[in-house]
């Protein structure tokens, strides 16, 4: 029988992530196939939260850039989020999963506000949780809401799921000789500022000390190796 090392998990998947191929939006194929893949991880019985990102609709840093107020930016990339969280939960309820939306930011209508001990509670209940909104605050990237969340909720690891099979020596694209980094410390990724998540979910991490996977979503079968403790992507620990 096939046990998981983690009894609650907190997963990070980018906006990018959904896209699929596409250059904006949301590709149904994706989501479906990410549902197919939190599927495999519940069946083990793992308490499963997740922060989505925003970046496939909006992205607040991007916009800043064009002369938009940061603090406004920042808040159309947290309403980003929430349809990409809204898109997820239907998505993972045609799976069969009872599965809870709630915001930092007060949108009744749609989701539950952020109340942690809620949270915990739809948890320990077996429904998945999908933090929307960010922080709620200006400023905070989705991966510092996610080492937050997941450092409230006493998440025992963090899986951060991304495009690459996760930190090299160098540019894999661009440098044959670049190897995975399987284990690595916060100091280094803080020192060498690589670029996985940024520097003060990093930090947050570390001060928590809360064990980050850095994996490739695209492989069918990574979240559940993960999960099971396989030697997949890349572990950033103490």
């Amino acid at each position: 029988m096939i046990r998981s090392r983690y009894k609650r998990i907190l997963l990070k998947l980018s906006g990018e992530a959904l896209m699929g191929d596409q250059g904006f939006g949301i590709s149904p194929d994706v989501i479906k196939y990410v549902a197919e893949e939190i599927r495999s991880v519940f069946d083990l019985g793992v308490e499963i939260a997740i922060v989505v990102g925003g970046g496939n609709i909006f992205r607040g840093i991007a916009a800043s850039s064009y002369d938009m107020d940061r603090a406004s930016a920042d808040h159309m990339g947290m309403l980003a989020t929430m349809i990409n969280s809204l898109a997820l939960q239907d998505a993972l309820e045609k799976k069969g999963m009872q599965t809870r939306v709630q915001s930092a930011i007060s949108m009744h209508e749609v989701a539950e506000p952020y109340i942690l001990r809620r949270a915990v509670r739809h948890l320990e209940k077996g429904r998945v949780v999908i933090f929307g909104c960010g922080t709620g605050s200006p400023y905070f990237t989705t991966d510092t809401a996610a080492v937050l969340r997941g450092q409230e909720i006493h998440a025992e690891v963090l899986l951060k799921a991304t495009k690459v099979d996760g930190l090299y020596t160098a540019d894999p694209t661009s440098d044959s000789a670049a190897e995975l980094i399987e284990n690595t410390t916060y100091v280094t990724v803080l020192e060498k500022q690589l670029k996985v998540m940024d520097m003060t979910a990093i930090s947050l991490a570390m001060d928590n000390n809360l064990p980050l996977v850095v994996f490739n979503l695209k492989n069918r079968g990574n979240i559940r190796q993960v999960v099971c403790g396989e030697a997949i992507g890349t572990r950033i620990s103490k």
